[in-house]
């Protein structure tokens, strides 16, 4: 970038002496800048030119000249930022933007937060990672999640606080009597982002490509096909009733991509920058439902704004700060909550690990002191006491004189919080003869261990999407870990219950059902929970429209600024 070039040139200028008149050879500035004496003159004749230095050359080889300046590196980087978001070159305002974290954090203040650039209102957020690609299906990361939902629609959606789907890109849906036919009626205004109609058969070619994935052909197990019955309906055939249908339609990995653009939706944003230090979203000006209030979002990927020995932790998905970072005070808190989500434990019994030693170790857990004790950050977690609510923890009495096994061996994956976890679960075991081998996977998912084989017990973390009850169902069905947990009687049993249960057209009945397959396994001391999140977002005054979601991110299309000067 030239532009960043010419700043770090005026910079070994100005150093030496700090921004004072300097005596200089043309020779001694050319060492200093690396470059040779015909371009060090062209660099100062520019810099004059844009005003930032003169200089009065001697007649004669080796004279001195005199170099007086007119700013500081910091204010021409600044400027040059400044320049750069105006021209909407934002890669350049981060590439401008090369400093050590002190400094980062001061120039990139008056930047980040709520914004009008060129009349446009636009969303700055900080954040400390690289973004995995979006598409249809699962994806590990809690913020690809929610991008996912902002740029991608479905048939159906979630919306709100309301846990039941609402329609989508279908306006409504009629369900036969048996409840093997589902006719999905779509609107009729539909367009991808790219500005074409949304025909009715890319939709369904979009479906047939997801259900071929096989964690989502897991989660579709019911279906058949799905067929075209009308230029505005699609029809889903199923072999078995499904009344969780339009739930997993609403899901973010549900959401439709167009069959031959992949990174083409049609949600209130689209995605006209996804680089490794910027993703930018503006607003869909065809989308079907309300419109985004806020034209552009983005999020400058920043790690050195944060700290870097959290690694992937709650910390950094939960606590979300629109503006200074590192500067929590002099924000506002916007809104806080305790999400549903929660890390487990989960205990696979076999000869060497009875029913009545896993629950036994449920008990140290739950217990003793060990959740409140875990030095973690004040606010950041809360010891579960139900799974969710109602759906409480079984109580046990007189283990005390079970005899633990002498050795077991732990597995877990991020977040980094069950580091600490595995580390007082060993140091509590130890006490009572048990000794813990620990394995760390490192990933945000089951996907790729091969530790299962040896381990006794796996904690990891589960996302408690937009419908509770649902995403435990979607667990139970697309989690790999459940097939390696359970015996092989066991893992059918559960996914014909689960069948079972959604055959049922009453919502309290096939909760019901859940709660009683999630009430078994606790009992059984196959699971248990151990600590929810807390989330947190805080935003400088002026960012309005945020409250905190399922996922502890924020609807981008409620948020808004108001007008400048107001």
């Amino acid at each position: 970038m030239r532009q960043l070039n010419r700043l770090n040139q005026f910079q070994r200028l100005w150093l030496p002496s700090a921004g004072e008149p300097q005596q200089i050879t043309v020779a001694e500035l050319a060492t200093r800048c690396f470059c040779s004496e015909r371009h060090v003159r062209t660099l100062l004749r520019q810099a004059q030119e844009a005003g930032w230095l003169s200089w009065q050359a001697q007649s004669g080889r080796g004279k001195r000249g005199t170099l007086t300046f007119h700013v500081t590196p910091d204010s021409l980087r600044n400027e040059m930022m400044e320049q750069a978001l105006t021209r909407g070159l934002q890669h350049d305002a981060l590439e401008l933007a090369q400093l050590d974290a002190p400094e980062l954090r001061a120039l990139l203040h008056p930047f980040l937060g709520g914004q009008w650039q060129n009349d446009t209102p636009t969303l700055r957020i900080p954040y400390y990672r690289s973004l995995d690609p979006l598409h249809s299906g699962f994806l590990p990361g809690r913020a690809e999640q929610h991008l996912v939902g902002q740029v991608f629609s479905g048939l159906t959606r979630f919306d709100g606080d309301s846990r039941e789907p609402v329609g989508d890109l279908a306006h409504h849906w009629e369900v036969s009597a048996d409840g093997l036919r589902w006719h999905f009626y779509i609107r009729s205004t539909l367009h991808w982002h790219n500005g074409d109609k949304v025909e009715t058969a890319q939709l369904q070619s979009s479906l047939t490509a997801l259900f071929a994935l096989p964690a989502l052909r897991r989660l579709f197990n019911s279906v058949l096909h799905v067929e075209v019955t009308h230029p505005q309906c699609l029809t889903f055939v199923l072999h078995q009733p499904d009344f969780w249908l339009a739930h997993r339609l609403a899901s973010y990995c549900s959401r439709l991509v167009h069959p031959d653009l992949p990174l083409i939706g049609s949600g209130p944003f689209r995605l006209t920058v996804f680089e490794p230090d910027l993703v930018r979203l503006e607003s869909h000006e065809q989308y079907h439902l309300s419109h985004p209030l806020l034209k552009a979002i983005e999020f400058w990927i920043t790690p050195q704004l944060f700290e870097q020995d959290l690694g992937t932790s709650c910390r950094h998905p939960v606590q979300i700060a629109i503006g200074e970072p590192d500067e929590l005070a002099n924000l506002r808190l916007v809104s806080s909550s305790t999400s549903l989500g929660f890390c487990y434990l989960t205990l696979k019994q076999s000869p060497r690990l009875s029913q009545l030693q896993a629950r036994r170790l449920i008990n140290i857990i739950h217990h003793t002191t060990l959740l409140h004790t875990l030095p973690l950050d004040e606010n950041l977690i809360t010891p579960a006491h139900e799974l969710l609510p109602g759906w409480t923890i079984p109580e046990w009495s007189s283990l005390e004189n079970v005899v633990l096994p002498e050795t077991l061996t732990l597995i877990y994956h991020l977040p980094v919080e069950l580091h600490t976890m595995a580390e007082q679960l060993k140091q509590y075991l130890a006490k009572h003869g048990c000794t813990l081998k620990v394995i760390f996977h490192d990933a945000k998912t089951w996907d790729g261990c091969s530790y299962f084989a040896e381990a006794d017990l796996m904690m990891g973390d589960r996302l408690i999407g937009e419908a509770p009850g649902y995403t435990l169902e979607q667990w139970l069905r697309c989690d790999t870990l459940w097939p390696h947990l359970l015996s092989a009687p066991q893992f059918t049993h559960l996914q014909a219950t689960l069948d079972s249960v959604q055959t049922q057209v009453n919502e309290h009945t096939r909760h019901a059902g859940l709660q009683s397959i999630f009430s078994h396994l606790m009992g059984n001391a196959v699971l248990t929970p151990l600590f929810n999140y807390q989330y947190q977002i805080s935003a400088p005054p002026g960012v309005n429209g945020i409250s905190l979601n399922t996922r502890g991110w924020f609807d981008f299309s409620k948020a808004w600024l108001p007008a400048p000067n107001t």
